[in-house]
């Protein structure tokens, strides 16, 4: 059956409730409405209809999670080399509305500003990466072929190149957006300090943002290594509500030489040409 994806941008936008005016709060940690003795002789009798709000709560944005999200962008372009590796999961939409999830794991090292290697591995697919500075190659294991073609002169400029002429998205490839333009952060509707959490044992602090078409949340970790630890997407400009996850583990210090980022092909292996997105249908 024909699928419909998750969105696969780490778009900058969270979805905020207004929790901060509240001062009571549940078990679960969510601040409610205090209420006032008056609030008694105003609530419906048993059985009673339960009269519909007339307005909507306007959509609040915390100034102090969307700088937040500045602040951990500004973190990890200071890094100067580093390594994650992720745990992912993708719901794919049946056209019966049915949602099938994939589990899969994407993994980068880097080296700035011009090193690179990726990969991506699950049920429908594996890929690697590789990026000297000068040719960029995409390895397909599973059915041995391989393509290299020129590339500019630092990463940035490589994801541009690689998604605007072939349609290819480097994993993680938000881990490089953030704190800048190209997040797409400025049309963010909504944002909330959720608070603090933990994710594989790492404290965290909790955000949630929204913008047009898409809520997601973001787990970043306390401290003086913010680093992006979990991340939940969820597309809501699809009636089914497809989902996206990624749980982050992170390796400031990895150990590598410049061969990591070389493609060597195996024996087997075929070159074919990667063919460049027809202009029309961008």
């Amino acid at each position: 059956m024909e699928m419909r994806t998750v969105s696969k941008r780490m778009v900058a936008a969270l979805l905020l409730a207004g929790l901060a005016a509240c001062s009571k709060k549940d078990d679960s940690g969510v601040a409610l409405a205090k209420s006032s003795p008056s609030d008694a002789s105003n609530q419906p009798a048993e059985g009673e209809a339960i009269p519909a709000s007339n307005t909507a709560a306007a959509p609040v944005v915390d100034k102090a999670a969307v700088a937040t999200l500045g602040k951990m962008g500004a973190y990890l372009r200071s890094l100067k080399a580093f390594e994650v590796r992720a745990i992912t999961s993708r719901d794919h939409v049946l056209d019966n509305g049915q949602k099938i999830q994939v589990s899969g794991i994407q993994g980068v090292l880097v080296q700035r500003p011009n090193k690179f290697r990726g990969e991506i591995s699950s049920d429908a697919k594996e890929r690697m990466f590789f990026y000297d500075g000068k040719n960029f190659t995409l390895y397909a294991d599973r059915v041995g072929y391989y393509a290299t073609v020129p590339a500019p002169g630092t990463l940035g400029e490589l994801s541009d190149d690689l998604e605007n002429k072939y349609g290819i998205e480097l994993p993680l490839r938000d881990l490089f957006l953030w704190g800048t333009d190209k997040a797409r952060g400025g049309d963010i509707t909504s944002a909330i300090d959720i608070g603090p959490s933990q994710v594989d044992g790492t404290t965290v602090e909790q955000y949630a943002f929204q913008q047009n078409g898409m809520d997601w949340q973001i787990w970043i970790q306390q401290g003086a290594y913010p680093l992006p630890r979990k991340l939940v997407i969820t597309t809501t400009s699809d009636d089914a509500r497809p989902d996206y996850s990624a749980v982050m583990n992170w390796n400031l210090a990895p150990s590598y030489n410049d061969a990591a980022f070389t493609f060597d092909p195996p024996a087997g292996a075929k070159k074919i040409v990667l063919v460049q997105l027809d202009s029309s249908s961008k």
